[in-house]
């Protein structure tokens, strides 16, 4: 083989990388040892062939060989494919160049054991892996197991050889051109199994195929669909996981007398399967087989497609209702689903609250797009009806990621059998309980997150009591089903709300008081904690009345106040809200210096003078046994930023509003509250203006009357 070829078609590699959007990712690179191995590859795209010997050859500095399809060398690539160190499948001298280079431990080889594209990632049936091209069904291919043995035979009657039979030592050396006779005896020879996962995939027009579709009159279905499916791939950005197996040790097949018969022969033997322990070896190449087969797609990466197709696959009857299915999904990604040892895309290891709320990350949005696209649901009044045929008949091989994508997804989940068996539980769940699992688990991950956080940052003396921060639940004795979401303000906790909590419960409401993060345990948890985890915390809140209740009003102070408008631009179905206080423009002087205390602190940590940078600076609450008494610098600048991100969105609120105010408070500017209550779109908003000279005005003296106003305001509206 060409090695020059070979390293400058790295260039190459190196500008099509540079050129694609793909995102790659690699785990395990620690399972790539210092070994003669082949690497057993998943094969669902073309550009496999491409990236996969690329990024080897990162890890592992060696030249990284790979078959080929023989239908590849008959095409444009004919004369590519070889200078990157592709052999045909169909070469009749492949299996003695693969071993000459497997046995010096020079080269590393990549074998795809399926012998061609699953595109339809349809792998198991009947608890056994099988391969259907869409003419036949056969089991996977044992030659990487095969040449893996052969390798490791040669290399092991080599070392018997030295000693016992020196002219066929130099006759092996001689046959496979062996240059450095002590490296050879000095390795041995893996398997690693490869898996390599895509997310999203989606296969839609692009600029490769609209090049195509100009200049061919009829292209091919096939060709279509791979320009559409991995042009798409290359263009758009997708994510894609390689994840490394543990090795399988070739030398451990081989205690065998049979075996050892052939090892120790002292008659010639030539590069041939005509030895005796021949049917040993075919027996352990199945076992082999099957092995690497469950590793590779036991490392599959799980994505949302994964999670929303396999459910949608097994829930029963036809008529879904769209935020039963969320839920479903939500459940399934924390659930005991997320075992350590399973491999999971790493936006499911996020807050997942978003998908029962706003899905403003588009995940569910996304998916059920290309489900519409592609006929596998359709909406009536309001609901998914599922076309149940689109996921028991067989679609065509090579088209089938085109017209029959969430098929695909589904396939992809069968051979991880715990996975695919806790999916179709979920799936089949009467939905009252779902329900209550949804509210049930986050509560107890409210409960859960607060003692540990609490438990973490506590600080001696100055956080404070532990029933200051955890989150209150107050259930309504009188039956009604209308619930309160209460969210108190920053470095603030659930306790600054239980007063109120307690007066809004004795009118008849059931009320949710949720800690926000980084609240109720000291100030160095809120100086780690980003705006985006507040308005989750909030989120969850809501969550969880509306599975207690049927209809839900939404009101918060200060800081919890911006969160409440912010939740009600996003969601839907929340009848009313009211925002005692909210932040538009502070008028605490600290605030002031938030920004030169940034740019001090960057000078500071440049300078490597991080230990003088000031990280916090003193705060003076009008309620010191709940407010923390130190105010992060850190944890200002995401207030900020936060008030940026929601003022924007201040006219989308198209809900009734009560706006709440202290004449003279001497944190939050009247007038800045008054901006932002002529910024709002609702057509019912009323403000109402309190005589008092503090900020907290839902604790203390005449806070009653705050109370009673909003409770009227609440009554009204029901």
């Amino acid at each position: 083989m060409n090695r020059i070829a070979y390293y400058m078609s790295g260039y190459t590699l190196k500008a099509f990388s540079g050129f694609s959007k793909a995102q790659i990712h690699i785990h395990g690179r620690e399972n790539v040892p210092d070994a003669s191995v082949i690497f057993t590859a998943n094969h669902f795209t073309r550009i496999e062939t491409i990236f996969l010997p690329y990024h080897i050859h990162g890890i592992s500095k060696k030249p990284v060989w790979s078959l080929a399809d023989s239908e590849l060398f008959e095409g444009a690539l004919k004369g590519v494919l070889p200078s990157i160190g592709a052999v045909s499948t169909k070469d009749p001298s492949r299996d003695l160049v693969i071993v000459k280079n497997l046995i010096s431990g020079n080269a590393h080889w990549i074998i795809f054991p399926e012998g061609m594209m699953v595109k339809n990632k349809k792998l198991v049936q009947h608890n056994e892996f099988k391969l259907f091209d869409g003419e036949a069904v056969y089991r996977p291919h044992t030659g990487a197991a095969t040449i893996a043995l052969r390798t490791e035979f040669y290399r092991e009657r080599l070392r018997r050889m030295k000693t016992m039979n020196p002219d066929e030592f130099n006759r092996l050396v001689e046959l496979f051109e062996i240059s450095d006779p002590g490296r050879v005896l000095d390795i041995s020879t893996v398997i690693v199994p490869v898996n390599i996962t895509y997310y999203p995939v989606r296969a839609r027009r692009n600029v490769l195929s609209s090049i195509v579709l100009n200049f061919m009159d009829e292209p091919s279905q096939r060709m279509l669909d791979e320009l559409m499916t991995e042009g798409t791939m290359v263009l758009s950005g997708v994510d894609v996981d390689i994840r490394f197996g543990d090795p399988i040790r070739i030398e451990d097949y081989f205690h065998n007398s049979f075996i050892e018969s052939d090892l120790t022969s002292r008659r010639p033997i030539d590069f041939s399967r005509h030895i005796s322990s021949r049917p040993v070896m075919r027996a352990s190449s199945v076992g082999i087989m099957q092995r690497y087969m469950a590793s590779v797609y036991g490392m599959t990466t799980l994505n949302y497609d994964h999670i929303f197709a396999s459910i949608l696959k097994y829930m029963p009857g036809t008529y879904i209702d769209i935020h039963d299915f969320r839920c479903r999904a939500f459940l399934a990604i924390t659930d005991g689903m997320m075992e350590p040892d399973r491999n999971f895309h790493r936006s499911l290891h996020l807050n997942q609250i978003h998908l029962l709320t706003d899905d403003r990350h588009n995940r569910f949005g996304d998916f059920l797009q290309t489900a519409l696209d592609t006929g596998s649901v359709s909406l009536d009044h309001g609901m998914l009806f599922k076309h149940r045929e689109r996921f028991n008949s067989d679609s065509n091989f090579h088209t089938i990621r085109i017209d029959n994508p969430v098929s695909v997804m589904a396939n992809e989940v069968e051979p991880m059998a715990r996975i695919q068996a806790f999916l179709k539980e979920i799936a089949r769940k009467d939905p009252k309980e779902i329900s209550m699992l949804v509210k049930n688990r986050l509560l107890e991950k409210a409960e859960q997150e607060f003692e540990t956080d609490y438990d973490t940052y506590y600080l001696e003396g100055e956080s404070k009591p532990r029933e200051a921060g955890s989150p209150i639940l107050l259930c309504s004795t009188t039956g009604s089903t209308t619930g309160v979401l209460l969210i108190h303000g920053y470095m603030a906790a659930p306790s600054e709300m239980k007063e109120f909590a307690e007066f809004l419960n004795s009118r008849g409401y059931t009320v949710y008081v949720p800690r926000l993060k980084g609240h109720g345990t000291s100030p160095e948890d809120l100086a780690r904690t980003g705006y985006g985890q507040w308005i989750e915390s909030a989120e969850e809140g809501y969550v969880i009345l509306s599975h207690m209740c049927d209809r839900i009003f939404v009101g918060g102070f200060s800081t919890g106040a911006g969160l409440a408008l912010d939740l009600t631009t996003r969601v839907d179905g929340i009848e009313g809200m009211f925002a005692v206080a909210p932040p538009m423009k502070l008028m605490d002087f600290g605030s002031y210096l938030i920004p030169a205390m940034t740019i001090w602190n960057q000078m500071m940590k440049k300078a490597r003078l991080g230990s003088i940078a000031k990280e916090f600076f003193r705060n003076d609450p009008e309620n010191p046994r709940i407010n923390y008494l130190r105010n992060p610098v850190a944890g200002v600048r995401q207030l900020e930023r936060f008030m940026n991100y929601l003022e924007p969105r201040l006219s989308t609120i198209d809900v009734p509003v009560l706006v709440v105010q202290s004449r003279n408070d001497p944190v939050v500017n009247p007038e800045g509250t008054q901006k932002l209550f002529r910024k709002l779109g609702a057509e019912l908003k009323e403000f109402y203006l309190f005589d008092f000279d503090r900020h907290g005005i839902l604790l203390g003296e005449g806070a009653g009357r705050v109370h009673r106003a909003i409770a009227d305001f609440l009554e009204s509206l029901e």
